[in-house]
């Protein structure tokens, strides 16, 4: 492990962590994972109220396995990506009915529960049990990439290299508990100081040994640069605002369409009709498609009399 990158970033973490809920000392490997799970794809600042309602009413996973997996997909609200909550309740299952009711240390057994891969699982491994595991999100990479390499990695590759993963590994401290917090500093450098579009490397704790800075911040547009420095002068607290990418489209979308079947599924504690659904859809071929799909993904039950529901929570005689 280099020291002269341990040392400062380790140092700047402890002075510039957001306090989240997750990193409390007394936060539960259940509620790691299950904020592992929340931020897939999403956004802290959306998934913070979220995970509040979701541990202060499932803060086990007995106490969630006890629900039907409805119930999950009505408490996951408009967090998107439903499937995760559906997956968080077959976990909970799993785990009361194969691991006593409490999540794994276990990188194979984590690996094992749904819905969570390599990341996931070296993640909670890390931050719940404080394990030496290489965790490499695309904020990890991002940085390692510049600091070590001097690449300006652009998050087009889904999975990870093998030397991108030797790399992280050689980097770990050898104390299993340093690893783990080094392993959520870089994580947080990424998130809030060497960002994708305006990097703040002004701010940077290992900016003297950052070899992508020195090489001149190749890969960077102007417009990228220029913003970064204009949000630095002005002492925005992030400068990933600027510059931002292309968000994909969602007016009109299959995405949008499931959406708003499980808001009507979700307002209610009763099957609901298919007229229901045309009242907040009016392109028939799509809510067709749409509600295949999620019967498809076990997000809705069709029942006999041609009502739908969410899974588990109404019986067939209602």
């Amino acid at each position: 492990m280099s020291t002269s990158y341990a040392e400062p970033v380790l140092t700047w973490y402890a002075r510039n962590a957001r306090d989240l809920p997750w990193r409390a000392p007394d936060a539960t490997p259940w509620a790691v994972l299950v904020s592992e799970i929340m931020l897939q794809q999403t956004p802290v600042a959306r998934v913070l109220p979220e995970y509040l309602s979701w541990i202060a009413r499932w803060p086990t996973p007995a106490a969630l396995a006890a629900e039907p997996a409805g119930e999950a997909i009505r408490q996951w609200g408009r967090l998107g990506y439903p499937r995760r909550a559906l997956r968080l309740h077959e976990t909970a299952a799993i785990l009361v009915a194969r691991h006593g009711g409490t999540v794994p240390a276990d990188l194979d057994a984590l690996r094992a529960l749904p819905g969570i891969g390599s990341y996931t699982a070296a993640a909670v491994a890390s931050f719940a049990f404080g394990q030496r595991h290489a965790v490499l999100d695309t904020n990890v990479r991002r940085v390692l990439a510049r600091l070590v390499a001097g690449q300006p990695w652009a998050g087009t590759a889904s999975s990870v290299s093998v030397a991108e993963r030797r790399l992280a590994e050689s980097l770990l401290p050898a104390e299993p508990a340093v690893a783990a917090r080094w392993s959520v500093a870089v994580m947080e450098l990424g998130a809030l100081v060497c960002t994708a579009a305006g990097p703040r490397c002004d701010d940077c704790p290992v900016a003297r040994e950052c070899a992508w800075l020195a090489a001149g911040r190749p890969g960077v547009s102007g417009a990228a640069a220029m913003a970064g420095a204009a949000a630095r002068a002005s002492g925005a607290a992030g400068a990933s605002g600027a510059a931002r990418r292309r968000t994909q489209k969602y007016e009109g979308t299959d995405r949008q369409c499931r959406g708003r079947v499980l808001a009507v599924l979700r307002a209610t504690d009763d099957p609901v009709r298919r007229a229901d659904f045309d009242a907040v859809w009016a392109g028939q071929a799509q809510l067709d498609r749409a509600l295949d799909g999620l019967v498809a993904d076990g997000l809705v039950d069709p029942l006999p009399d041609g009502r739908f529901a969410l899974p588990g929570s109404a019986p067939l005689s209602r």
